[in-house]
């Protein structure tokens, strides 16, 4: 535990209201579709800064060494940390490395696929992807998160993910605070094909839910996804509006919303799990949804994230074309970090 220790020596990190209060980072212009490669590749090519904190870093340990002594715990330690898998998961992974020295690890060589499995096996306890129950249609979703952690562009994303499924789409544009975020959205419902409902900038975001709750059900829509205004869960008033969205909302379709997803920046590293955890202790968050993975070496931080509060994953954000938001697979987004290769049985989940 020696790397643990130092890093309490000092101050670490910065405020996670500070950081995650930009304007959002998304480009207003939805990237072209474009001819690519096949979605585990995709996905592997994206995650290349995450890989290279953990695998390469391990790889490098390997040659010459022909015992897993301290000075190597030590160093496997801090790789894991600079993933930010975060205290406690490093701590529980390092606990298992310790008890398995001499039976599963006998070598540096064992270390790699060691790991891999004992990542796997810590995100593979709750449901991942897209697994959403089968209801009455329209389903409703409700996303909310900080300001600049993608709501908006990934509210764009999940409306073409499910028209490209054959399903009817209704935008509720209830970011009505920032002024770019209707015209972002309607971008997004333009290229997506999907039905937006909108009202003007500094109008009440539970009229615009209650209309579009009455356009979903009148084009007998199967899914209704509301984008909602960047808000901290420290702010009252902006978390009294949300009680009030949904309550508009199930007057008219039962239950709804049906799911509650938390956008989170995934380059906030463990920033993202503090978030979760505050938003959890006054939202019923259903899901997450980890963001722009493809720009940072802190992929690490969903292990936790998912390890600690036992919350699935339902989708990654890896890049800026519309169909980088993938549904999210535990087992895949491991072996694309340990640069496993893809099982043809498994292609069928992201086409």
């Amino acid at each position: 535990m020696a790397f643990l220790k130092k890093i309490f020596s000092g101050k670490t990190g910065t405020d996670p209201e500070e950081s995650n209060v930009s304007a959002e980072a998304a480009s207003m212009t939805p990237a072209e579709p474009a001819v690519k490669p096949g979605m585990f590749q995709r996905l592997k090519s994206r995650l290349t800064r995450t890989s290279s904190t953990i695998v390469d870093r391990i790889e490098n340990l390997v040659p010459g060494r022909t015992e897993i002594d301290d000075e190597m715990l030590d160093e496997i330690e801090e790789i894991l940390f600079a993933a930010d898998l975060g205290v406690k998961t490093t701590t529980e992974v390092m606990d298992r490395v310790r008890t398995n020295l001499g039976r599963r690890l006998k070598v540096p060589a064992d270390l790699r696929p060691f790991l891999r499995d004992e990542l796997l096996s810590m995100i593979s306890v709750t449901g991942s992807g897209d697994d959403t129950e089968v209801r009455q249609p329209p389903e409703v979703i409700l996303i909310i998160g900080v300001n600049g952690s993608g709501k908006t562009t990934t509210t764009g994303k999940l409306a073409y993910n499910y028209i490209k499924q054959g399903k009817k789409v209704v935008l509720a544009a209830a970011d009505t605070f920032r002024a770019a975020a209707i015209e972002q959205l309607q971008m997004w419902a333009e290229r997506s094909k999907a039905h937006l409902i909108k009202h003007q900038h500094g109008a009440d975001p539970s009229a615009v839910a209650y209309d579009a709750t009455k356009s979903a059900l009148s084009r007998e829509a199967d899914i209704l996804i509301i984008d909602t205004a960047g808000r901290l869960h420290t702010k009252s008033n902006l978390m009294d509006e949300l009680g009030k969205i949904a309550r508009v909302v199930s007057r008219d379709i039962h239950g709804a919303p049906h799911e509650t997803w938390l956008v989170l920046d995934g380059t906030s590293g463990q920033n993202a799990l503090n978030q979760a955890r505050q938003f959890l202790q006054t939202v019923n968050i259903t899901g997450f949804i980890l963001t722009k993975l493809d720009s940072t070496s802190k992929g690490g931080a969903i292990i936790s994230i998912i390890r600690e509060l036992k919350v699935p994953v339902k989708y990654i954000g890896i890049g800026e074309d519309l169909e980088d938001l993938q549904p999210f697979d535990a087992e895949r987004f491991i072996d694309a970090i340990f640069g496993e290769n893809d099982q043809p049985s498994q292609e069928s989940k992201y086409v």
